[in-house]
């Protein structure tokens, strides 16, 4: 049985969704207003989240913002009306690990949901392996706090960009496949997960910039290669 934190102003959407989570065996917590969810999620603690995008107060993307600042592994899954394709790479960047567009299938959510549960119980048990100190370059990065720390300045990442580097970092010069860093960061290769896997590529080369000794190489049609030499 999961904790959800399940976001969503129609009344009878979230009837039926939350009828249907809990005959699976789970316990929903539903809110209907953005600012007076986060306040329960500061509170409580969650095992996954099902936010909708457009809801009052405190719309869906706001609302995950304050979620990664405080838990950068528990699964997000956006469902919304809002379908266009710039919607969805931008759930996707600001933190959501799916989003399913509405109208949708119950049975698809309820899939994603026990897939997302099985993938965070095994993810919690490899973290603590990842849980150390990385020199790179004229960089210290602490991945525990999210830190890429150089003499001039600390930069914060994000938990996506703390594991991409990461996983950039076991693979040093060595040619990585675009599909390999998707399946290894999502548990799937997607077509805006690639999008979003773009983004976040564009970040990490911004922030190691000041360092020539580092860099992320695109090789095209392929995928990427960390060098540091």
């Amino acid at each position: 049985m999961a904790k959800i934190f399940y976001v969503e102003d129609d009344a009878n959407l979230s009837f039926i969704v939350k009828d249907c989570l809990q005959i699976a065996g789970h316990d929903v917590h539903h809110f209907v207003k953005g600012d007076e969810a986060l306040i329960a999620f500061n509170k409580f603690s969650y095992d996954i989240c099902i936010l909708d995008v457009m809801l009052p107060n405190l719309d869906g993307f706001s609302l995950v913002k304050a979620i990664r600042d405080k838990n950068e592994n528990i699964p997000v899954i956006f469902i919304s009306a809002r379908v266009q394709i710039e919607d969805k790479l931008e759930g996707l960047q600001l933190g959501g690990d799916d989003y399913i567009f509405k109208p949708f299938s119950i049975e698809e959510l309820l899939l994603k949901v026990n897939i997302f549960l099985r993938r965070n119980a095994g993810a919690a048990i490899k973290k603590p392996s990842q849980e150390r100190y990385f020199n790179l370059g004229h960089f210290r990065f602490d991945y525990n706090n999210l830190e890429l720390v150089s003499k001039n300045e600390t930069i914060r990442l994000t938990g996506r960009e703390a594991d991409l580097l990461v996983y950039f970092i076991k693979h040093k010069n060595k040619l990585i496949k675009r599909k390999e860093i998707l399946i290894a960061l999502w548990g799937k290769d997607d077509y805006f997960l690639g999008r979003s896997l773009d983004v976040f590529i564009s970040r990490l080369r911004k922030f190691i910039s000041s360092d020539a000794s580092i860099s992320i190489e695109n090789i095209p049609r392929v995928g990427f290669k960390f060098r540091e030499e």
